[in-house]
């Protein structure tokens, strides 16, 4: 007899909906004046009405424009803002009512915000992290064994967080908020302003520590190669409405009507050589790249083998940086 496994669910919102009212002044002293007696407001609607259901140990993808509402939802979810209306439950909890138990098993980490000690040693911080956190010494040092081993941070842990580099930096803010291990990760930007070799490496460890412990995790970054490596599930946010909730590979399939057929030659070729076979969008006598139907490209690249003297060609998807910006150009989700 099988038996199906059911995951729990972990994080699950209903209508979550966030409002601010926004002062509104008129400009010049005569504005400054009016805005003593009367002073007026407009409601901007930061999240309209947002459902979402995530499972115990997904790591999702949530992304958009600047100003779409995700750190705003995020905020939320981590109970550091209180809802204009609507509902969410995170590991059973309503995240604003900041309960003990709550709070010792989720961790908020915004790539422009500290939390490490500016004056003390990396290792300092932890310390202190560990007496927030009420671990014994024995897990703190099961957990900052694993957390070297995983961000490499033997070469700064007595370093002063001042003057570390911002690699550095990042890794020992990740290191303090994943020290006490805890369920619920909200990662916004955590890879923000470093350099590739810092991003694959962050990206790494966030894949193995969501492997090693079955941590719940959502990620929202500018940086889509962050999304495309570690992420299966996507949600797009815009203009604080939710857009897409699926596969990574779906949104590309669903929305993207074209792949990309690049393409060596052994001998140079005319660029009018190509224009029947699709969109060419890079050319070089020796490569080229062309814009072909999703829906015909085994055709086309056959009929590529055949006519012209191609010494290597490869089929690839768009780049998930493109398909959402044509969604976003094109305002169509449908």
């Amino acid at each position: 007899m099988c038996m199906i496994q059911v995951m729990a669910i972990a994080i699950e919102t209903k209508n979550l909906r966030k409002e601010y009212k926004v002062h509104q002044k008129e400009p010049g002293l005569v504005g400054s004046v009016k805005s003593l007696v009367n002073r007026t407001y407009k409601t901007t609607t930061a999240v309209k009405g947002i459902d979402l259901s995530i499972q115990e140990g997904e790591l999702v993808g949530f992304i958009g424009p600047n100003g779409a509402g995700k750190t705003t939802t995020l905020k939320m979810l981590s109970g550091l803002l209180h809802p204009t209306s609507g509902e969410a439950r995170v590991l059973g909890f309503t995240p604003w009512e900041r309960k003990k138990d709550f709070l010792l098993q989720f961790s908020l980490v915004m790539g422009q915000k500290a939390q490490l000690w500016w004056d003390l040693p990396l290792y300092d911080s932890l310390l202190l992290q560990k007496d927030v956190y009420e671990m014994s010494n024995e897990d703190f040092e099961a957990s900052l064994s694993e957390l070297n081993t995983l961000l490499d941070l033997n070469e700064f842990l007595k370093v002063q967080v001042r003057k570390l580099s911002l690699g550095q930096r990042m890794r020992g803010e990740l290191a303090a908020a994943f020290l006490y291990r805890p369920k619920i990760l909200f990662l916004d930007e955590p890879t923000i302003g470093l350099d590739i070799v810092v991003q694959k490496k962050i990206r790494e460890f966030i894949k193995e520590y969501n492997k090693r412990h079955n941590a719940t995790i959502i990620l929202t970054s500018h940086y889509l190669d962050d999304v495309r490596e570690l992420c299966d599930r996507v949600i797009i946010i815009d203009r604080g409405e939710k857009m897409f909730d699926g596969a990574t590979d779906d949104l590309i399939e669903k929305h993207v009507d074209h792949k990309r057929v690049a393409l060596t030659f052994s001998t140079e070729v005319q660029k009018e050589s190509l224009q029947s076979f699709g969109k060419i969008v890079e050319f070089e006598p020796l490569k080229a790249a062309v814009q072909v139907p999703r829906n015909e490209t085994s055709a086309i690249a056959s009929a590529m083998l055949a006519k012209l003297p191609i010494d290597d060609i490869s089929i690839e998807e768009p780049s998930l940086e493109n398909v959402v910006r044509e969604l976003f150009t094109k305002k169509d989700y449908a």
